[in-house]
């Protein structure tokens, strides 16, 4: 089964936390490479999203581009986090809200890529006498706070001229969220695959009431890359994104193949995540080439604006200064 990361805006109290988090030790020192690679550690974790990486480790295409990539596994953002802060990893995948929170703390990174965004995969589940976001009102709602649950139940208030004092808020984990429900303890819950699959079947009279969908890209991943490294190794950074545009285009010339290779480094099978799969879309060069000058810059200010509305971010930092489209280019 799936276990999606939980991707929340919480990276740390305090810098020194972050280094405690993750000893030396945690993230292994890289192996040697040859003279002609550019050995790039890059955080990731067992989410669907980030599957073009394992299939372009799998179908060698990395030494092509002359890197030795390496792909460190990690199971919490806070980890991640950490590991990218002490300067253990020269990129990371992470949630978009994630990235904004480290780089207004003050993480020297840039966004280089838009990999992937949420639409069916995120919900909001509610039983049939809920049939709008205006009938939540007064209701008791299971979601996560600080994750991309608490996002999209956010936006989805505001977006109907509510907050979140006009429901009543029950915090647990995403993946308990759907089965809470199911059991009547509360009237309606936020999660994500592949938990909401696992509620509709069991609960026959649940539906989704609000997706990612109503805002492409609020609940989306990206890549970031350290600006040293950016700076140091500006070839090795474009050959990256090559890579990911390589591995997308396999994605979509070979969708079974390619499914099954990164079902198996999320430790599921591939039958277990079509509906997962179905409600996550990818994005190659050219669309990130778009997205990241234009449409996604807007996406990116909403996700901090909703952040900063909920507390979890004090001030929206300059995010055309964090996102870097050079990379992009030839």
């Amino acid at each position: 089964m799936l276990t999606k990361p939980i991707r929340s805006f919480l990276i740390v109290l305090l810098v020194a936390a972050m280094l405690a988090a993750c000893s030396p030790a945690a993230v292994p020192a890289p192996a040697e490479a040859t003279p002609e690679e550019v050995v790039v550690r890059i955080g990731t974790q067992p989410w669907i999203g980030y599957g073009p990486w394992w299939i372009a480790q799998e179908k060698d295409m990395f030494s092509k581009y002359g890197l030795k990539v390496e792909l460190i596994d990690f199971v919490q953002d806070s980890d991640v986090n950490a590991a990218l802060a002490s300067n253990q990893m020269e990129a990371a995948n992470l949630a978009t809200h994630t990235a904004i929170k480290l780089y207004s703390a003050g993480l020297d990174i840039r966004i280089v890529l838009l990999e992937d965004a949420s639409y069916e995969a995120d919900a909001i589940l509610a039983g049939a006498d809920i049939q709008s976001i205006e009938d939540l009102r007064g209701r008791q709602i299971a979601f996560e706070e600080g994750a991309t649950s608490d996002l999209l139940l956010n936006y989805a208030l505001m977006q109907n001229d509510m907050s979140i004092d006009d429901v009543i808020a029950v915090p647990m984990p995403a993946s308990d969220a759907g089965m809470t429900l199911i059991s009547g303890r509360v009237e309606a819950a936020v999660t994500y695959e592949p938990y909401i699959t696992e509620a509709l079947t069991q609960g026959a009279n649940l539906t989704r009431l609000y997706t990612a969908a109503e805002k492409p890209g609020l609940i989306s991943d990206v890549l970031v890359v350290r600006t040293s490294f950016l700076e140091a190794q500006p070839k090795a950074a474009r050959a990256l994104l090559k890579v990911w545009d390589e591995a997308i285009a396999f994605y979509r010339a070979n969708p079974e193949e390619a499914k099954a290779i990164i079902a198996r480094n999320v430790g599921s099978k591939p039958e277990e995540l079509v509906t997962a799969f179905d409600g996550v879309v990818f994005y190659d060069l050219a669309e990130n080439r778009q997205q990241l000058s234009g449409e996604f810059l807007n996406t990116m200010q909403e996700v901090a604006r909703v952040s900063q509305e909920i507390g979890l971010l004090t001030a929206i930092p300059d995010l055309t200064a964090l996102v870097d489209t050079a990379y992009l280019s030839d």
